[in-house]
């Protein structure tokens, strides 16, 4: 009993000795993924229902949006490590998502929804690299994945919140999809209040240690801007990671398709909002959890697991046929984002240099965006010519095979112990 107390006081005392740039930058994605949620579940419906787009055509906006936004947090991450300066980055991406959001409203055709999805992962790609260096920056080593597991936890959060808001003005407005697209525009505007004032440009104590090889890296990127693309200067156990993590991310595809499977399942369109928060709700408990056990047991472990619970619950959604099963399986579906999540960002902190995070985060962020268009769009094409089944099996076993090859590789313990 005096155990289970010591350790639940000392949880609490981490959790509220949070860095205050950790703890604002929560509340800027809990805002900013309010208004994200009020829309994202209502819009594989509307493409399909009201604009009449193809399953196909669901996955290759997907596709190309995720690819876009991955793809740009390179650069941008590279470019707050040359500057040294993040915050007008961060502030500059969350302005643009915030400008376009409130323009579906007054789309006709679903080539124009996949414009501004396009420039609406635009601005999370600038923003993100550098918003993920801020965390890294002003949280310790032994509280760092604590840190990346609060902002997880935030950001579902939000989620929840969107997606209560989505289903109940699904009904005020009586299904008009366009006058719930409109009400996201007020939580994404809090967010950027928040980040602008409350958020402050400055590097945690670690940012000041400097290595021989961080250094020449730099000083490399300060040089030639293509050596941002470059390896060289990272660790190999960071170079395997970003290997195996490529193999799992042709696994996943856009959750869209799991809400369409749960609508096929008989889940209404009224309460696909209510399935997305129950999701969400699990993704926010699980995040801190997650979180927190990898700072004691270590990053490797807990993200192994989340793949291999990914694979089962992919299984299940193969063959699970009853909304009662669709409940459940969303619910333990966020438990992988939990142990995944958060985890692999502080994983990936604890595996570089101070003075490369931006980058480092770029190149993890890159990773995932090179496969998030022929993950889409190969697991659309699965589903639409040989069925819902062989496309979520598939990447079952492709993750499975991904999980395995992680526990080749080590080192994190020993970053986590000198940095």
């Amino acid at each position: 009993m005096s155990a289970e107390q010591n350790s639940s006081d000392t949880s609490a005392f981490r959790f509220s000795s949070l860095p205050r740039n950790v703890i604002a930058l929560g509340l800027v994605s809990f805002f900013n993924d309010a208004s994200s949620e009020i829309i994202y579940p209502l819009l594989p419906l509307f493409l399909t229902s009201t604009l009449g787009a193809s399953m196909a055509f669901v996955g290759l906006i997907e596709g190309i949006a995720e690819s876009t936004s991955s793809l740009l947090k390179l650069p941008a991450g590279w470019f707050s490590d040359r500057l040294k300066r993040r915050k007008a980055i961060v502030v500059a991406g969350y302005g643009l998502a915030s400008l376009v959001r409130p323009l579906l409203a007054l789309v006709t055709a679903a080539w124009q929804v996949l414009g501004l999805r396009l420039v609406d992962r635009i601005g999370k790609g600038i923003r993100s690299s550098p918003r993920d260096a801020m965390i890294a920056d002003a949280a310790p080593a032994g509280s760092r994945g604590l840190a990346f597991g609060f902002h997880r936890a935030m950001d579902h959060t939000g989620a929840i919140v969107g997606s209560l808001l989505s289903a109940g003005l699904v009904r005020v407005f009586q299904n008009n999809y366009r006058h719930v697209f409109r009400a996201a525009t007020v939580p994404a505007l809090v967010a950027l209040l928040i980040l602008i004032f409350a958020v402050s440009e400055r590097r945690g104590p670690e940012a000041s240690e400097e290595s021989t090889q961080a250094a020449a890296a730099e000083k490399a990127a300060m040089t030639h801007p293509l050596a941002m693309f470059q390896l060289s200067g990272f660790s190999p156990d960071f170079k395997k990671f970003l290997a195996i993590l490529f193999l799992f991310t042709l696994t996943s595809s856009s959750d869209a398709f799991l809400l369409l499977r749960a609508q096929q399942s008989g889940i209404s369109a009224a309460l696909i909002p209510l399935l997305w928060a129950a999701l969400h709700v699990s993704k926010a408990l699980s995040s801190i959890v997650g979180g927190g056990l990898s700072d004691r047991f270590g990053r490797r472990a807990l993200i192994i697991g989340g793949w291999v619970l990914y694979a089962a619950i992919y299984f299940g959604f193969a063959f699970a046929g009853t909304s009662a099963g669709m409940w459940a399986l969303f619910t333990v579906y966020g438990v992988y984002f939990g142990c995944t999540e958060g985890v692999e960002k502080a994983l990936v902190a604890d595996l570089v240099a101070a003075e490369q995070r931006g980058t480092a985060f770029g190149l993890y962020n890159l990773v995932i965006g090179v496969t998030a268009l022929p993950a889409s769009v190969t697991f659309g094409l699965l589903w639409q010519r040989f069925g819902a089944e062989t496309a979520l099996i598939s990447s079952a076993l492709v993750s499975l095979i991904a999980a395995a090859l992680l526990m080749k590789v080590n080192g994190e313990q020993k970053r986590l112990q000198t940095d």
